[in-house]
């Protein structure tokens, strides 16, 4: 009998083992809810859900931060977005892993405050705590970056 809960004992120690990487794999993945941080202000913007389906990201706002803007439209897009609520709107489109697996690329970002679209890159940091989110025109030299925060 001792013996038999030594092997079901090992077993199991070893199927944990074996998940562990997986599970911090997952985590090292833009999907998830995120608390975007405005990099200028530093404040609490919104929290946006970042979905995958078919190898592609999108992420879509789920909560806006100030309670004044609970019915924002954004009145500056100049797309099918134009006049719509700022709340559940998808604001990250067309994202796909980069060659190394750890980078996010090829799609766009709006900011919803000046209606502008930039080229976007996504990578998670701080084992996958983090999202390092950088809008840009051009090259991504020619950009800026904010640091999300995973809340799930």
């Amino acid at each position: 009998m001792y013996a038999w809960k030594n092997v079901m004992l090992t077993v199991a120690l070893s199927g944990l083992a074996a998940a562990l990487p997986g599970i911090a794999a997952a985590q090292n993945t833009p999907v998830g809810l995120w608390k975007s941080i405005d990099d200028e202000t530093k404040t609490e913007k919104s929290l946006v859900r970042i979905t995958e389906a078919g190898g592609t990201l999108t992420g879509k706002i789920e909560k806006l931060m100030d309670p004044t803007k609970q019915d924002a439209k954004c009145d500056k897009c100049s797309d099918a977005r134009k006049d719509q609520p700022v709340l559940g709107m998808t604001i990250i489109t067309g994202v796909r892993a980069g060659s190394d697996k750890t980078l996010w690329e090829g799609g766009e970002i709006l900011d919803p405050n000046n209606g502008k679209t930039y080229k976007v890159r996504i990578k998670p940091i701080d084992g996958g705590k983090k999202l390092e989110v950088r809008g840009f025109i051009g090259a991504p030299m020619l950009g800026r970056t904010q640091t999300w925060i995973r809340v799930e």
